[in-house]
């Protein structure tokens, strides 16, 4: 029978002995990390080099340090970094490009909001592991442009040209919705500037990311039925039916952990039922044997299992479990965990997990192991958690 103890060695074992060893052999010494592996284990080395997939490599081996002191990690991390400061930002116009070609040079020039603050994100966990003053100047250098050139009276805008003029947000709409601002985007702000304040205590950081918790809590959250909303127009108002069961509960944990960083108790109170309504919704309506379905778009629900939903809801789970001590919580956290080893980790060698699988189990041929998106921050991130909150049991 599974345990919270079992679980904690096998996923210290998943991180250290699997998902960490593979990214290692990514590594490109011209630069950064290889940018693709197909489904059959084939690595382009010329392949477009995603900026995403940077920063969050940068953030997985920072924390692989900090959590776990793994020495070794660093020097990948350094490899990130140096990769990050020397191609990544644009230095005549300032932000981050939103993806390279293998030797570096700019291939898609858009500046994403949501790039931006992976940047901070990773950038912040490295200055915590280094103490590397660079890094923590990049980051500041970045929230100051988003903070000038990404927000309007409403909320955070999306997506700009090279020179920060608004355009198009192509990369982070679909499902046949073409919105001007994302729940998505506003989330990962709040990660990066969680991160930000923890490792800095910026007076100007935490006023933002109360801001941005404030936004969560009137705007985003609809508490009439305890779901996120997705996609707004230009003035926040919400545009689609689409339910996010990974989104959300990523979502809880996350929001916590802003209100745990920021340390404003009287805030900390009134989002409180927020998150626990969020995390109660989702084991209620996505979970189903054993995992959870991906959403809900106008009724109609896809029960494909994403790779990121499966390791968010382990992180979410132990989360609402270690604040309420309600067993069901970490049934669901185990039995998830349970999935994740039987279906989505790849069992091939020199593979990591599978990008997804149906409601069968069965993995799709035609998603790949690695590319832009598909990286060791979700599943990395969750093994660290695991073993976070078990030291404090």
């Amino acid at each position: 029978m599974l345990t919270f103890d079992l679980l904690y060695k096998e996923t210290k074992k998943e991180l250290l002995n699997h998902i960490m060893p593979f990214w290692n052999k990514l590594k490109d010494d011209r630069g950064g990390f290889y940018g693709y592996m197909d489904y059959d284990l084939n690595v382009d080395k010329n392949a477009v080099k995603g900026v995403i997939l940077n920063s969050r490599i940068l953030w997985f081996y920072s924390n692989v340090y900090l959590t776990c002191k793994i020495k070794e990690a660093l020097n990948y991390a350094k490899h990130a970094f140096e990769f990050l400061k020397n191609y990544c930002i644009d230095k005549e116009n300032g932000g981050v490009y939103w993806s390279l070609n293998y030797d570096g040079t700019p291939f898609d020039d858009v500046k994403y909001t949501y790039n931006q603050a992976f940047a901070v994100y990773g950038l912040s966990s490295y200055y915590d592991a280094t103490k590397d003053e660079n890094a923590l100047k990049l980051a500041y250098e970045l929230f100051n442009i988003m903070e000038t050139k990404c927000v309007d009276q409403y909320g955070y805008t999306e997506a700009f040209d090279r020179t920060w003029n608004l355009i198009d947000n192509e990369q982070l709409s679909e499902d046949g919705f073409r919105a001007d601002k994302t729940m998505n985007t506003l989330l990962h702000i709040l990660e990066a500037y969680t991160e930000l304040y923890r490792v800095d205590r910026n007076e100007k950081v935490g006023r933002k990311l109360k801001d941005i918790l404030l936004a969560f809590k009137d705007i985003v959250y609809n508490a009439d039925t305890h779901i996120l909303r997705v996609f707004f127009d230009s003035k926040m108002n919400s545009i689609a039916d689409i339910y996010s069961y990974g989104h959300d509960i990523e979502a809880s944990w996350l929001i916590d952990r802003a209100c745990e960083v920021l340390g404003d108790a009287e805030l900390t109170k009134e989002i409180a039922p927020m998150t626990s309504g969020i995390v109660d919704m989702v084991l209620k309506t996505a979970y189903e044997n054993g995992a959870l379905n991906n959403q809900n778009c106008a009724g109609r629900i896809d029960k494909t299992r994403v790779w990121w939903v499966q390791a968010e809801s382990v992180v979410g789970f132990l989360n609402a479990y270690e604040k309420t001590k309600d067993k069901k919580y970490l049934v669901a956290a185990l039995e998830i965990w349970d999935y994740i080893k039987k279906h989505i980790i790849d069992k091939r060698v020199g593979s990591e997990w599978f990008w997804d699988v149906d409601f069968e189990g069965k993995p799709s041929s035609r998603k790949p192991i690695v590319e832009p998106w598909k990286c060791p921050y979700h599943n990395g991130r969750m093994c660290m958690e695991v073993i976070k909150r078990y030291k404090k049991f």
